[in-house]
Formats: structure tokens, C-alpha cells, sequence
């Protein structure tokens, strides 16, 4: 698996919590179910438990879990996110494995974050603030955009899984399309289209823009990806009705205009029940910058771990594309775990990983904020 330690680890033996009290934590996480909009107990759960590890902490207005620790003029903003996506996966151990829901996205990330700040926190001269936020999966990032007005970091890195020894820099953008269509209903026999055929069509014309949109882009950060993530249709035998979402994963230079007015044409040009469009969840692309002090102190914490660091772009979108262009600070994503378990059934974390990752971010804030 990428990013899986390769070293044997030997026991933590420096403040903070031990090698065991880490696992136990993100292991207690990932037992308090918290799908986007139910985060409340796990919050709570956080808040105890990181003021037991010497945070001075809250849950803020949003709803985020939020602990304090160090003292300086520096501010380092470590922002993971509490909500998961829906689906039951009952947590168990196999071995060094972890399994159940946000195991990578997104406790795993978030419980190194917690756990590396304690070690950390005897030789800061910085303050670090850990944030679980909410609703990062909900496409609302409440969470994050209640953050962005409320503090104004030197550093900051997003809790997401790219492996112990990559650093994210870039996530695609995103834009939620929702289509209605309703109207009388015609007999299957004559020349009118089913609502059901005209939203087929409208997907189509998507997805045929983006493939010519396509076509001299190199690599797969550069491309524009739609996705068909709902269609139903029904009637009631007077009236028939179709409702379809599109979700689209924006890349950097693509102007949204370029891309929705084609469209308008088909979207509207029913007289007898227009369709409506709805857009909503949109964020824009970014791209962080490579050559900052925080992406330095990464660099050097993953080589001095035994590992080989390389910097990754993600096709997904993350709260990197809402305080990223807002904070205007160096930034990188950073996390244990395989993001191909991202959302599936079968979401498990390497311990080993996770523990490796505590120890790069624990090298990290030495580096950035220590004596």
C-alpha cells in the first residue's frame, strides 16, 4: 500500500501520549458515529479529550471541536474535519489494521493532529490550534468557513490521507448541479420527449463538453470531471418529473461561464415546464506553493522518519480550497491512510502509518515552533 511504514517503530517515549494512548484515541474516534450534521458527540468526546492531554479547549459556534496548546507569537492551525460520510463499518482490529468509518477520512488524519501537538507542546514557542471541524463532507464546510473568519494562521495544515510520506498541495474545485424538470404528461406513442429522455441529454451534453475540454490536458489535475450522482423520474399521471445532480470537479483555468452557458439552451427551452437548475457546493481549485518553511519542515520530518517524500495533487476537493486562497499562508494537506478507502466499505487505516505520522507532525511543529 503507498504510504505504508516501512520501519519498525520503537516506542514513543517522549511527552505526550504513548504509541497505545494514540491508537486508543483514534480507535474511540471511529466508534462515535458522525455522519455530516450529527457531529455533536464526537465533539464533545474531543474536547474532554484533548484537555486532558493539556489543551485549553471549546466547541465553537459551528459546532467544531477546538483545542489550544502552546504560547507565542507564531499561530499554526492544524484543521481536520469530524464528519464522515453515511455507512455502518463496525470497528474492529485485524492485526495492525484499523477498520470502520473515518478511519482515513477523516479521523485518522485528525487524531495524529491531536496526538503530535501534545508531544510537541513542551518546546513550542508557537500556539497550535487543532480543529475537528463539521460538515467537510456535506458540501456546506461550515466548519472551515466559521474558522476562516475567526483566526489568522502563519502555518496551516489540512487533516486528509495522503500517506505518512506525501504532502497534498492542490485540490480540484467542485460545482453541484441540480436539474428539475416537470411537465404534462404526453403519450409515450407521440413526438414528446420524456423528461427522463431531456435530463439524459442534458448529462450527455456534459459529459461530451468535458471530453473536449479535455482533450490537450495533461494529467489528471488539469482535466474536468463530471459525474451522473443522481436521476429519478416519476409522475402522477397527469404530470411527470425528473430530478438529476451532477456533481463537476473543477480544474484550475476553467471559467464557469465557459462551461454553464452552453448549456442554458437546453436547460430552458421547454415553454410547457421549463427545467430548473439549481448550483450549489461550489469551490474553487487551488494550488498551494511548494518552496514555503512548512512544506521544508515536511520534507526533512519525512526523510529524518526513513522516508521518501513526494508532493501529490488530489482530484477530490477538501476545506484546503476554502481557507487556503483566504489565510493566504503556506499550506499543505497532510494524513495517515490510503485515500482509495476514501468512502468505501472497506475504509481501514494502517496503525503503523498513523503512528509514522504522528512523529512526522510532531517534527514538523518542533521545526516550525520549537525552541
Amino acid at each position: 500500500m503507498r504510504g505504508e511504514a516501512k520501519t519498525v517503530l520503537v516506542p514513543w517515549e517522549g511527552p505526550g501520549p504513548r504509541d497505545d494512548e494514540a491508537e486508543a484515541l483514534l480507535t474511540e474516534m471511529v466508534a462515535i458515529p458522525s455522519v455530516s450534521g450529527t457531529e455533536g458527540a464526537l465533539a464533545e468526546f474531543l474536547a474532554t479529550s484533548m484537555k486532558a492531554l493539556g489543551y485549553r479547549t471549546e466547541v465553537d459556534a459551528a459546532g467544531n471541536a477546538v483545542g489550544h496548546i502552546g504560547a507565542g507569537k507564531q499561530h499554526i492551525v492544524l484543521l481536520g474535519h469530524m464528519d464522515t460520510v453515511a455507512g455502518d463499518i463496525p470497528v474492529r482490529r485485524e492485526g495492525r489494521l484499523l477498520y470502520g468509518r473515518g478511519t482515513v477520512d477523516a479521523k485518522g488524519p485528525l487524531a495524529a493532529f491531536i496526538a503530535a501537538a501534545a508531544r510537541a507542546a513542551d518546546g513550542l514557542r508557537a500556539r497550535v490550534t487543532v480543529i475537528g471541524a463539521v460538515e467537510e463532507e456535506a458540501a456546506t464546510s461550515k466548519g472551515a468557513y466559521f474558522a476562516v473568519g475567526r483566526y489568522s494562521p502563519d502555518y496551516c495544515v489540512i487533516g486528509e490521507p495522503s500517506g505518512w510520506d506525501r504532502i497534498t498541495i492542490g485540490y480540484k474545485g467542485r460545482l453541484l448541479i441540480d436539474y428539475v424538470l416537470e411537465r404534462a404528461v404526453s403519450h409515450t406513442a407521440g413526438r414528446e420527449r420524456a423528461p427522463a429522455e431531456e435530463a439524459v441529454d442534458v448529462w450527455r451534453h456534459v459529459a461530451e463538453w468535458a471530453e473536449a475540454y479535455n482533450r490537450d490536458k495533461e494529467g489528471t489535475f488539469a482535466t474536468l470531471d463530471p459525474s451522473l450522482r443522481r436521476i429519478c423520474s416519476g409522475g402522477d399521471g397527469l404530470r411527470e418529473r425528473v430530478e438529476m445532480t451532477i456533481a463537476l470537479r473543477l480544474p484550475l483555468g476553467l471559467h464557469l461561464p465557459d462551461l454553464l452557458n452552453p448549456l442554458m439552451d437546453t436547460w430552458a427551452r421547454h415553454p410547457d415546464g421549463a427545467a430548473r437548475v439549481v448550483t450549489r457546493g461550489h469551490e474553487a481549485p487551488f494550488r498551494a506553493e511548494k518552496r514555503t518553511p512548512l512544506a521544508s519542515a515536511f520534507l526533512a520530518g519525512i526523510r529524518a522518519e526513513g522516508g521518501r517524500p513526494a508532493y501529490v495533487t488530489k482530484t477530490g476537493t477538501s476545506d484546503m480550497n476554502v481557507v487556503g486562497p483566504r489565510w493566504r499562508c503556506p499550506i499543505v494537506a497532510y494524513g495517515p491512510g490510503d485515500s482509495a478507502y476514501d468512502h468505501t466499505p472497506d475504509e481501514h487505516i494502517d496503525l503503523g502509518e498513523y503512528l509514522q505520522s504522528v512523529r512526522v507532525l510532531t517534527r514538523v511543529l518542533n521545526r516550525l515552533g520549537g525552541a
